[in-house]
C-alpha cells in the first residue's frame, strides 16, 4: 500500500471524530492535498490502448450505487440509461470515500464482483480518479474504452486534477455548461448524456413526520456540508426570506436541511436566524425518498447556488410539481427556462482567494437577493403565478431529461466506440 493510500485510509477511519471538531472544508483541503500529489504521478503511466477483443462488448459501471447522494442518485440514472439503451451492462460497486449512508439497494442486482466487458464508465469524479487508480489498479484500466463520467461547476478546472485526464480515452457529462468547460481542456471527446430525473415518494414521509408545522406557506433549502458551502450559499437564502418577509409573518416558514456539517458551521447558518422563530432546521441523514418526498411536501424549493454541477435537487423539485427559485447559472439551465422556475439574475463574481476547490481567479455566480425575494414574494401571494410555475416545471423537465433521448446517445456512442 501506498503512503498517500495510507493516509486516505487512516482518516476515514477517524472521519466521525475528526469532523465534529474540524471544519469540513479543512478536511477536505487535507485530502485534496494528498489525491493532488498522487495525481502527478498518473500523468506519465502508460495505459494500454482499447482492444476490443479481449473482452466481450458491454459496459462496467463503477461508482459508488448505494449512496444515499446526490452523486449516488446520478449513478443510478445513468444504470437506468445503460438498461434503456440495450446496452450489456453490470455495475461494479466501488467506495468512493466519505461513502456517507450506504443504504439503496435498488440496483443491487446488478451488482458483480468483477469487470467483464471491455468498456468502462467510472462514474467517479475527476477529484477522486487518483484515488481510484490506487484502488483498483492498472489493470482495470489497461486494454479498455474507459469514459470518465463527471461533474463539475464552474468555467475553470483545477491544474493539479488535470494529469488524471490520462485515465480516460473520453469523457460523459450531464449538461452542455460542462460539455462546453471540458471541451476547452482536452481534445478528447466529451459527450452530453443528462441524468433522466425521478423523484419517487411515499406519503408516509408527511410534514408531520418531518416535524414540520401543517399550517405554514413552507420553503426549503437543502445545504451539503461535503458539497462546500460557500458554493451552495445556504446564506443567501435566509438573507432573501429575510428580505421577503418580516419575523411577524407566522404563516410562512424555511426550511433548511443540513447534512454532513460540522459543528461550527452549524453554528454559523443558525446565527443568520435570529429574530426569526420561523426557521426550522433539519439535520439528519435521509434516504433518497424521504428527500423527494420532503421536497414534495413544502411549496417552495430555493436553491441560490454560485455554481452547480447538474442541481439534482432542483429538477427532483420539478418532477414532484414544487417550484423552484434558483440562480439563472450553470448547469441547472440544461432543464429550467423563464417559463419552469423562477430563475434569479446574477453578477458573476471572481473568487479572492481560495476555497477549495476552487481558486483565486475563478468565477462564480451571486444571485441577486431582492430578486429572490420578490420571487418569494410572488409565490406566496399569487397563486396564478404559483401554479403556472408547477405546471410548467412537470412538463419542460420530463421532456428535457427523457430517458429516451439520453438511452439514444449512448447506444449511438456505443456504436462509433465499437467499430
Amino acid at each position: 500500500m501506498s503512503i498517500s493510500k495510507a493516509i486516505l485510509n487512516a482518516g476515514e477511519r477517524m472521519r466521525p471524530l475528526l469532523k465534529k471538531c474540524i471544519p469540513q472544508s479543512m478536511l477536505s483541503r487535507i485530502k485534496a492535498g494528498v489525491l493532488n500529489r498522487e495525481a502527478e504521478n498518473i500523468g506519465s503511466v502508460h495505459i494500454r490502448s482499447f482492444a476490443r477483443s479481449e473482452f466481450p462488448d458491454g459496459i462496467n459501471l463503477i461508482g459508488d450505487i448505494r449512496v444515499d447522494t446526490g452523486l449516488g442518485q446520478s449513478m443510478r440514472y445513468v444504470s437506468e440509461i445503460l438498461d434503456n439503451a440495450g446496452v450489456p451492462n453490470l455495475i461494479y460497486n466501488y467506495y468512493v470515500p466519505p461513502g456517507m449512508n450506504m443504504t439503496d439497494h435498488s440496483c443491487d442486482d446488478k451488482i458483480e464482483d468483477c469487470l467483464r466487458y471491455n468498456v468502462n464508465i467510472f462514474h467517479i469524479n475527476a477529484s477522486e480518479m487518483a484515488s481510484a487508480y490506487m484502488d483498483l489498479g492498472k489493470e482495470v484500466f489497461d486494454g479498455h474504452y474507459n469514459i470518465g463520467f463527471w461533474l463539475w461547476e464552474m468555467e475553470d478546472f483545477p491544474s493539479e486534477w488535470m494529469p488524471v485526464l490520462n485515465l480516460v480515452d473520453e469523457l460523459w457529462v450531464p449538461s452542455d455548461f460542462e460539455q462546453k468547460i471540458f471541451s476547452k481542456l482536452t481534445g478528447k471527446p466529451v459527450v452530453t448524456v443528462p441524468y433522466p430525473v425521478k423523484a419517487p415518494v411515499d406519503e408516509r414521509f408527511s410534514r408531520e413526520y418531518f416535524g414540520l408545522p401543517g399550517d405554514k406557506f413552507i420553503f426549503l433549502m437543502m445545504y451539503d456540508g461535503g458539497s462546500c458551502a460557500e458554493r451552495k450559499n445556504p446564506g443567501k437564502v435566509i438573507e432573501s426570506f429575510k428580505a421577503a418577509f418580516s419575523p411577524e409573518e407566522k404563516d410562512v416558514a424555511l426550511v433548511v436541511k443540513l447534512k454532513e456539517n460540522s459543528d461550527k458551521d452549524i453554528e454559523d447558518i443558525k446565527n443568520l436566524t435570529r429574530g426569526y422563530d420561523n426557521i426550522y432546521f433539519l439535520d439528519r441523514n435521509m434516504t433518497r425518498t424521504e428527500v423527494n418526498s420532503l421536497i414534495k411536501c413544502v411549496d417552495v424549493y430555493v436553491s441560490l447556488h454560485r455554481a452547480e454541477g447538474f442541481g439534482l435537487t432542483c429538477a427532483e423539485a420539478m418532477v414532484v410539481g414544487t417550484p423552484v427559485i434558483a440562480t439563472g447559472w450553470s448547469a441547472t439551465t440544461q432543464f429550467m427556462d423563464k417559463d419552469s422556475a423562477c430563475m434569479v439574475d446574477y453578477e458573476m463574481v471572481t473568487l479572492d482567494k481560495d476555497i477549495p476547490p476552487f481558486k483565486k481567479g475563478y468565477r462564480w455566480a451571486e444571485a441577486d437577493k431582492d430578486q429572490a425575494a420578490g420571487y418569494m414574494r410572488r409565490l406566496f401571494d399569487d397563486k396564478g403565478f404559483y401554479d403556472i410555475i408547477r405546471s410548467n416545471a412537470c412538463a419542460h423537465v420530463k421532456e428535457k431529461l427523457s430517458v429516451e433521448n439520453s438511452a439514444k446517445t449512448v447506444k449511438n456512442r456505443m456504436d462509433y466506440i465499437l467499430r
